[in-house]
């Protein structure tokens, strides 16, 4: 059997945008393509339209949707909910790439921790995520309802955003 050929991608041309109601088509295939127990159509018009909470930004690239991530925003605590590439466009750091622009957006909202629940048999998410901070918390057992797989829980410490003059937002002299 030949081995899954990643696509080329040139970085230029990928787009990361907010998720309309209009991406959910796409975004179901995705959803399908990475998860055991994938989110309903209804769940993500839930997120869009009736959690004003949720912020979810989507990758798009050669006009096409290749990728999604989302996060519940908290008073000054982010939960991200989920993400994922679609499987062609896997193996080229481009989860990593809107990973970060979700943390960013984050920080842009004036969020201070950012927390989520990974598998813990998902040994390359959780390096993904230590990669940007993410440190291991505790664990919820039985998280998962397919196999009853307990998740970790991983949290960082996001920096605050500053200002053009490098004071932190907010800051006053005296």
């Amino acid at each position: 059997m030949a081995a899954l050929r990643t696509r080329e991608v040139d970085p230029g041309k990928i787009i990361l945008r907010t998720m309309t109601m209009d991406d959910i088509p796409d975004i179901m295939v995705i959803e399908h393509e990475s998860f055991s127990l994938p989110w309903s159509e209804e769940a993500f018009r839930n997120e869009l339209t009736l959690n004003h909470f949720a912020r979810y930004l989507v990758m798009e690239y050669d006009g096409g949707l290749i990728g999604y991530a989302g996060m519940w925003n908290i008073v000054d605590e982010s939960h991200i909910t989920n993400i994922a590439i679609r499987m062609d466009y896997r193996g080229i750091h481009l989860g990593e790439r809107l990973f970060k622009a979700l943390m960013d957006w984050a920080i842009e909202l004036g969020m201070q921790r950012m927390t989520l629940e990974v598998r813990v048999s998902n040994i390359a998410a959780q390096s993904l995520y230590s990669k940007f901070g993410f440190y291991p918390a505790g664990t919820r057992k039985g998280y998962y309802s397919d196999n009853h797989e307990d998740a970790m829980i991983m949290w960082c410490e996001l920096p605050n955003q500053e200002n053009e003059t490098g004071e932190e937002e907010g800051s006053e002299e005296d």
